[in-house]
């Protein structure tokens, strides 16, 4: 998947060469020809190159500046003066490689094998990374805290979108790993933070309990066991773990 993330890096920039012209000129005069077109076919139609642009601006979630120079009074997007432009070029073979190879791995014809794209593994960012690790490198550096502002922030922006993983499912697995790491602490803070999004969490108060009964804290074990079994009076994992508690 790692790979796939930088495939499609691809779409920014490889042609920085061409949205810039793509206006016509006054007077009615056909627009100048797309320059240094290195990775699309040179005699691929404007409108087509500049659709595909589009496509990648989209993918990576940025604007045509990111990749080409388009600067208030200098605009050039002919110019490799960006590295982003390289770096997409290359994406873009890797990406039409990886397109070339997929339909063999997953024994389908061409037509019926899904397409990597840039939305493949960048989902509207242009750094395709996962939330977990995005948070724990956070917290790593700054601190609890920090991550979870940072948490809130990226919600507030991306969520609705295909960006990062806003379930219950990411905060989860922070606090089992966090917990597994020797700190039960940091588990209980991810596993607040995610019932402040999801209050009727059975999941994140029996993760709770668990790391109560980690820290010899055994009645906010119980507390939590007990919350889970009162959200999902059917969970049989909930009543099995509170009967255990309740026997310690």
């Amino acid at each position: 998947m790692r790979l796939l993330s930088g495939i499609i890096t691809i779409g920014i920039v490889v042609f920085a060469s061409t949205i810039v012209s793509a206006q016509a000129p006054a007077g009615g005069q056909a627009p100048p020809p797309m320059k240094n077109l290195q990775i699309i076919p040179a005699d691929t139609p404007r409108q087509q190159v500049i659709q595909t642009m589009q496509g990648f601006t989209q993918g990576l979630g940025v604007r045509c500046e990111f990749c080409h120079v388009d600067e208030p009074g200098h605009q050039d997007f002919a110019a490799d003066d960006k590295r982003v432009k390289k770096v997409a070029r290359e994406m873009m073979k890797l990406t039409a490689d990886l397109n070339t190879k997929i339909p063999a791995a997953v024994s389908k014809s061409a037509t019926d094998a899904t397409r990597v794209q840039c939305a493949t593994c960048h989902r509207g960012v242009a750094i395709p990374r996962q939330l977990t690790e995005i948070l724990t490198d956070t917290m790593t550096a700054s601190g609890m805290p920090a991550a979870a502002t940072q948490f809130r922030e990226l919600r507030k922006q991306y969520f609705g979108g295909q960006s990062y993983d806003f379930s219950e499912g990411s905060l989860t697995t922070l606090a089992q790993r966090a917990n597994q790491a020797g700190k039960p602490d940091d588990a209980l803070s991810w596993l607040q933070l995610n019932l402040e999004f999801y209050p009727q969490s059975t999941r994140s108060y029996l993760l709770m309990s668990n790391v109560y009964a980690t820290k010899k804290d055994m009645a906010n074990a119980i507390k939590s066991a007990e919350k889970a079994v009162e959200i999902d009076p059917q969970s049989a994992q909930a009543k099995q773990q509170l009967e255990r508690l309740k026997k310690q």
